[in-house]
């Protein structure tokens, strides 16, 4: 992507910084604007004070005290309006910048986010946000202050010496060199860190979640190794930045000092020669006002090579974002009337390696089917594309007649729903989590409640129950007839279940699966791993994948009596 396509993608993230808080930075502005003029005037009153002492002053004392407190009020005017606007700027402007962003993640579609890697938001959300508000946000209104004070003390160098200016002017180019040359190697070592700390938060992410099985596999000491790993490329990147960081401070510190010794020096010289102007006082307030035109020089390489980062992380994530499938399609009733049909399709993952070949698969509507067969045979892969995860699978997959790729995927939403291994829980009633916050009739949801199986549960603890970080406030199975009550409540027609009683002990996984079958009028597809006949012989087909076909289909007795590959499987389970 070249450098014009990612500035038009970053726009509206950095407007998200200033939008409704464009008075908070005025008046951080005015008080960096006040605290520029504070210093401005205590530089024209050391000098005032220097000529004073030296027989060389043509204002009174008294005036000097009267400006050096105008100085001084100015300062704490400054104080008074940063305590009360800049905190404010920052946390409205990150607040502002987190919200667009996760509001423009929330816009992809299914099939944009599951190819990609959750890390990459969690650390755009975190520690890049961070990155963001340090590097950039934090170091605006001191760059604002240090331009305008450079502008003034060079304003009053002019003023005072011409010559001497010209001499500061010229010493002034070695250090914009280093800014230039120092602040693209800043951004790519920030850029870095980025990248480490994204796989960093992906590891930690999936370590915390396989966290029992990692336990039961007494597996501590690999994980710690390689948890150890991914850690020290972190710091190493930090290393590598810190070094960057510390090799434009002391370089422009070094430029700085050559400037501000440069310009004493030949001050000194035009001094002892006599030249006209140059009094003790104004090789004094020259040297006082070098530290303003420095502090550009020391800030400005800093402030770049950090707005630089900064930038580079928005347009990552921007980037990021901005990869998204448009929704494409025609839109179709939230009906099923004849069915749903797979024929002859196969779906890869990787080029060559095909994970689903050949499937024919004919779902009544009304009916229930279960989907079974070993780790990886390609159960899951199967609903995740009858939930429109992708599209490029050779095949068909109709809907009533309609070519799945033909549909609009948010049409299509109206039309299923998924019950998943893994719940989607908040800190919230369970009335909340079952409404997911749209407005449903009480009747309705004393429908999805008595259907869901979790009458019982409100019974004991009322509608208002908080479920607590993750519904750590419910056991498994209530979570999972909350996930059961949202699609109720939804109304789709269809209804998906992928492994939904995973981690459940099995009279519970039972009761789960038991309220799903007595959801009369449903079109039910689930993919089990828990082969319990009482629930099989309510379906209606039964179709058993195997290295990703189907190798057989029917009901439970047919199945059995052909004593194939799912006969195996039942027989094994038993034991």
């Amino acid at each position: 992507m070249d450098k014009k396509e990612s500035k038009v993608l970053r726009r509206p993230f950095v407007k998200e910084l200033y939008r409704k808080n464009k008075f908070n930075l005025l008046m951080t502005v005015l008080a960096a604007l006040l605290t520029s003029a504070s210093k401005l005037v205590i530089s024209w009153t050391i000098k005032g004070i220097s000529d004073l002492i030296s027989g060389d002053a043509d204002i009174s004392f008294g005036t000097l005290i009267f400006v050096a407190a105008s100085g001084f009020v100015l300062l704490i005017l400054a104080w008074v309006l940063d305590r009360a606007f800049l905190p404010a700027f920052r946390a409205r402007a990150m607040r502002q910048y987190r919200k667009y962003a996760f509001e423009r993640l929330l816009e992809k579609g299914i099939q944009a986010f599951s190819g990609e890697n959750s890390a990459r938001y969690l650390s755009a959300l975190s520690n890049d946000a961070n990155t963001i508000e340090q590097d950039y946000l934090r170091m605006l209104q001191k760059v604002i202050e240090v331009g305008v004070t450079f502008v003034g003390a060079l304003g009053i160098m002019l003023w005072y010496s011409p010559l001497l200016t010209l001499v500061a002017i010229g010493f002034s180019i070695i250090p914009i060199i280093v800014s230039v040359v120092l602040g693209n190697k800043a951004a790519i070592a920030e850029k870095n860190v980025s990248d480490k700390k994204e796989r960093y938060t992906g590891m930690l992410k999936d370590v915390l979640s396989g966290f029992s099985v990692i336990k039961s596999f007494k597996a501590e000491r690999k994980i710690s190794d390689i948890y150890d790993e991914s850690n020290k490329s972190v710091a190493g990147a930090v290393k590598t930045r810190e070094k960057v960081l510390l090799h434009v401070n002391y370089s422009s510190g070094i430029a700085g000092g050559i400037l501000q010794f440069g310009v004493f020096f030949v001050a000194a010289a035009l001094a002892l020669s006599g030249r006209a102007g140059i009094t003790a006082g104004t090789a004094i307030v020259f040297v006082q006002l070098l530290n303003y035109v420095l502090a550009p020089i020391q800030v400005y390489p800093t402030y770049y090579a950090g707005k630089k980062s900064a930038f580079s992380l928005i347009d990552k994530l921007a980037q990021a974002l901005h990869q998204n499938i448009p929704d494409e399609g025609e839109s179709i009733e939230p009906q099923l009337r004849d069915g749903i049909s797979v024929k002859d399709l196969t779906f890869s993952y990787e080029e060559d390696k095909a994970v689903l070949k050949g499937i024919d698969v004919n779902l009544k509507a009304g009916g229930c089917y279960a989907l079974v067969g070993g780790s990886g045979s390609g159960k899951s892969t199967l609903l995740n594309l009858l939930m429109a995860s992708s599209r490029n699978y050779q095949g068909q997959i109709l809907y009533d007649g309609k070519e799945l790729k033909t549909v609009s995927t948010c049409s299509l939403y109206d039309l299923v729903s998924i019950i998943q291994q893994n719940v989607f829980v908040f800190n919230s009633s369970i009335r909340d989590n079952i409404t997911m916050f749209s407005q449903f009739s009480e009747e309705e949801i004393e429908r999805a409640v008595r259907l869901s199986g979790l009458k019982k549960l409100i019974d004991e603890k009322g509608v208002d129950y908080c479920c607590g970080e993750n519904g750590s406030g419910l056991s498994g199975g209530e979570r999972q007839r909350i996930s059961i009550a949202r699609a109720l409540l939804r109304k789709t027609p269809v209804l998906f279940v992928d492994e939904a009683t995973a981690s459940l002990d099995a009279e519970t996984s039972f009761e789960v699966l038991d309220a799903i079958m007595k959801l009369d009028g449903y079109t039910r597809i689930i993919v089990t791993h828990d082969l319990d006949e009482n629930i099989l012989r309510r379906c209606n087909g039964l179709f058993t994948l195997k290295k990703g076909e189907v190798s057989e289909q029917g009901t439970f007795d047919e199945l059995m009596d052909q004593k194939g590959y799912f006969y195996s499987l039942f027989t094994v389970s038993q034991r």
